[in-house]
């Protein structure tokens, strides 16, 4: 799956550290950097790590025996439109459900062990879109109230707080992370490719926007050197540069050969956003490899590949 974003693959790293959430979007990147790294869920990982089956995060015991003081936990959903429906059925899992409830009985088990750090991952739209300057600190100020998506997520980080008392915690909001997968995926180069490729056309609400997009192999690369620093608390996790949604939109209309159209509708969320990449540069020797054309181009042969095959 992976393909080389010109950084050297970690083979000696992932040494006692589990991951839970390999068999998702980010997961596996990880991992088949870290061939010692063990993923635990319920789904095995498309990579030759060992795998650690477990029921549900209300029962680690299976990790008794295993050796480990690192932790990455990428357990969630991002499916904004389910999560979001204006009623949910009988039962139909909520965004409290995937960020919070885990989250806790995993924290509750963990919180016993001698973990040297744990990275967990929220969202920059958790941020006050109202009062933002740019690029955007990590003490900037915050509107969890916006839906139930950014509501678990700020629950989620005041759970990491609690636990920090016995767990050294890195909280990391993602900025608009991409890349390819064979799995569903909801960010918005994903979702073009697809529509393209089903129908020959897209279109986006509009092209004004201007986003901090980070490429998941440059995010990858990003973590691991974050699991080795004596940091915690929380930090911004993108490339502290913006692009356009229209600028997107040109480079995967010209790489694909097909028609985007903008609607040019009014849009939730800032109009423009970049991270400030302080604590990040304090903490680590680190740079994004993949610029944004590279990666949407990468996006699209991957998913052509993948649909194409079925």
């Amino acid at each position: 799956m992976k393909e080389t974003a010109g950084s050297e693959t970690l083979a000696s790293g992932g040494e006692r550290t589990i991951l839970f959430g390999g068999s998702g979007f980010l997961g596996p990147y990880l991992l088949e950097r870290c061939p010692k790294m063990i993923s635990v869920g319920r789904k095995p990982p498309p990579t030759a790590n060992r795998h650690i089956q477990i029921p549900g995060l209300e029962d680690l015991r299976a990790l008794d025996d295993v050796d480990f003081d690192k932790v990455v936990y990428i357990i969630g959903n991002t499916d904004h439109h389910t999560l979001e429906k204006e009623r949910l059925e009988p039962g139909e899992p909520n965004a409290f459900d995937y960020h919070v409830i885990p989250l806790l009985r995993a924290m509750e088990q963990l919180r016993h062990r001698p973990i040297r750090k744990l990275i967990h991952f929220s969202t920059i739209l958790i941020y006050d879109e109202a009062k933002l300057t740019l690029p955007v600190s990590e003490h900037a100020p915050i509107d969890p109230y916006k839906n139930r998506y950014t509501m678990s997520k700020y629950l989620a980080e005041e759970a990491c707080k609690f636990y920090a008392k016995w767990v050294p915690i890195i909280n990391c909001r993602f900025c608009n992370l991409y890349g390819p997968t064979p799995l569903e995926r909801y960010d918005l180069i994903h979702v073009l490719c697809k529509k393209l490729l089903a129908d020959g056309q897209a279109r986006i609400w509009s092209r004004k926007p201007k986003r901090d997009f980070i490429y998941v192999d440059d995010a990858a690369d990003a973590i691991l050197k974050l699991l080795d620093t004596d940091y915690t608390g929380t930090l911004n996790l993108g490339t502290g540069t913006m692009t356009s949604i229209g600028h997107v939109a040109d480079v995967l209309a010209e790489i694909s050969g097909y028609t985007i159209m903008s609607e040019e509708r009014p849009v939730s969320g800032p109009m423009e956003f970049r991270a400030d990449r302080t604590t990040l540069d304090r903490l680590i020797d680190w740079e994004p490899r993949v610029g944004i054309e590279e990666g949407i181009e990468r996006v699209w042969r991957k998913t052509k590949q993948w649909m194409r095959a079925g």
